[in-house]
């Protein structure tokens, strides 16, 4: 009896011993982990803390028998650079898809107007659009000015054309108001114009910025596309129309919030 005493002894002390060395293990895991969220901030994250801010073969270096990540700011290495800290996370990120869902409001008015399709603004179709996206999109500094444009784009007689910059006229003190090759005439901002507006058959040519052609442009288009559904020229079924106009509305949004694209030559 004496000899079983002993030896559960000996096993009961064999598995203390081995409880306490799991023990130590898991506080020193525990304040490994204390270390390294106290060294990560939203600006200089820490890359053992994020995974995901590794590259591949960093990441796989790192691992470890049962999936911990050990705390290696110990080890003298150089915090991350916030260049290479961007490329990674931009590698890291998923590529997203757009997705879309139809606003049965905004639908129910496309189809109201569709009906009798007309450049009414009265209509609660055309009426938003001209309130929500028309509107903003042609609202420049000299208000004045703007009036003109919209009116001009309405009656589908306003000109855009590119100007040579090798030939660019010098404007006279009582020209100004029309703008000059380095002055918007809409914004009134010092700006390199490579285009200029004519309003109908009056001769004057006022200079525009190319962010405020890109605004001009995404409301003549929108007028464009609704006047071919008007004469009847859009063989679409008219979901297919309704998502068309959402997607000209959303162009004129972006052309307002100063957004547009550039020749690289």
């Amino acid at each position: 009896m004496v000899r079983e005493a002993n030896v559960k002894q000996a096993a009961a002390e064999k598995q203390l011993k081995e409880a306490q060395g799991k023990i130590d293990v898991l506080q020193a895991e525990v304040t490994a982990l204390k270390t390294l969220v106290l060294t990560s901030t939203p600006s200089s994250p820490n890359r053992q803390l994020h995974p995901q801010l590794q590259s591949p073969s960093t990441r796989g270096s790192h691992k470890h028998g049962g999936g911990h990540i050990r705390n290696k700011s110990a080890s003298g290495a150089l915090p991350p650079t916030p260049a290479r800290l961007e490329q990674s996370s931009v590698n890291s990120q998923p590529v997203a898809k757009e997705d879309r869902e139809m606003d049965t409001v905004l639908y129910a008015e496309f189809l109201m107007w569709k009906e009798q399709p007309s450049l009414d603004r009265t209509s609660a179709f055309l009426s938003r659009i001209y309130r929500e996206d028309i509107g903003p999109c042609l609202s420049f500094t000299r208000s004045e000015l703007s009036q003109s444009v919209q009116s001009a784009v309405e009656k589908n007689s306003l000109t855009i054309e590119p100007v040579a910059m090798s030939a660019l006229p010098m404007v006279k003190a009582s020209a100004v108001e029309c703008g000059g090759p380095k002055k918007c005439a809409l914004s009134g901002m010092s700006r390199l114009c490579r285009h200029r507006i004519k309003l109908g058959d009056k001769g004057s040519y006022y200079y525009i910025s190319p962010s405020s052609r890109a605004r001009i442009t995404a409301v003549c288009n929108f007028f464009t596309y609704i006047r071919y559904i008007q004469q009847g020229l859009v063989r679409h079924d008219a979901e297919q129309m309704f998502w068309e106009v959402m997607r000209l509305r959303r162009e004129m949004t972006v052309a307002k919030l100063g957004f547009y694209l550039t020749d690289q030559g």
